[in-house]
């Protein structure tokens, strides 16, 4: 059975969901974005992440995915993710 595809804006997405597009894409989202034709045939790029019970298709443009990682303080300002942060994450879902 496949997943539910979910299309959504990176700002509508919960912390959870957004931390864990960061561990999955720890060097920023620019060169991992698709292209996907929208409900009207347009063509729309996204990011694609997947999780045990959703495929989402997170809209954003290049342009976007610069601007949110260089806006997040979680990215170093090479656009790589901080090292405390990776650790962090990964300590709470330890716990």
């Amino acid at each position: 059975m496949s997943k539910p595809k979910i299309i959504k804006d990176y700002e509508k997405l919960t912390e959870e969901i957004q931390n864990q597009l960061k561990l999955m894409y720890p060097n920023g989202f620019k060169k991992d974005l698709i292209l996907f034709p929208n409900a009207k045939g347009m063509f729309v790029s996204a990011l694609p992440f997947e999780t045990d019970e959703y495929y989402y298709l997170i809209r954003m443009t290049k342009k976007e995915a610069n601007e949110i990682i260089e806006e997040d303080d979680d990215y170093d300002e090479d656009g790589n993710l901080k090292e405390e942060f990776i650790e962090e994450l990964k300590n709470e879902q330890d716990s």
